[in-house]
């Protein structure tokens, strides 16, 4: 789906009105939009842009219940700390250090199955199970809740 005549501002701009069709919008994409608006906005910002942009695309194909709040944030909190940490200038290298992140069942990792397909997970962003976290990982995650939290404030 990327477009090189088009820069990033516009590309993510038709994320943000809703304007990219849904059917050409896979998962790497999400990952490269995720990765492009954390270099523009903060944590927070990109939460609720990026949320209501897949919101409207949902609404767009015709199925809102295909937004799900809690792999949405997760993925984001994913991108935003691997982002901070990493050494690489583009996306192409930050998927090529991160390519766990095309697997959407990496955050099988942090959530039970069962906690990750709830309904209540797809409503609401839940916190995962943090049985078998470290404690590194439930910090990170909890300090990328507390801002969410502060954003729905």
């Amino acid at each position: 789906m990327q477009d090189a005549s088009r820069g990033p501002e516009a590309e993510l701009a038709t994320l943000i009105h809703g304007e990219i069709d849904p059917r050409k919008f896979p998962h790497s994409e999400h990952l490269r939009f995720a990765y492009e608006m954390l270099a523009r906005h903060s944590f927070a910002e990109t939460v609720s842009l990026f949320s209501a942009g897949l919101k409207k695309l949902a609404a767009k194909s015709g199925r809102p219940e295909l937004y799900h709040d809690t792999v949405t944030i997760a993925f984001l909190s994913l991108v935003a700390e691997r982002r901070a940490q990493s050494q690489a200038r583009d996306w192409t290298a930050f998927i090529a250090e991160n390519g766990d992140l095309l697997e959407k069942s990496c955050l099988e990792r942090w959530y039970e199955r069962r906690r990750l397909t709830s309904d209540l997970a797809r409503q609401n962003f839940v916190l995962p199970n943090p049985s078998g976290l470290s404690g590194k990982a439930v910090r990170a995650i909890n300090s990328y809740v507390v801002v969410y939290a502060a954003l729905s404030i």
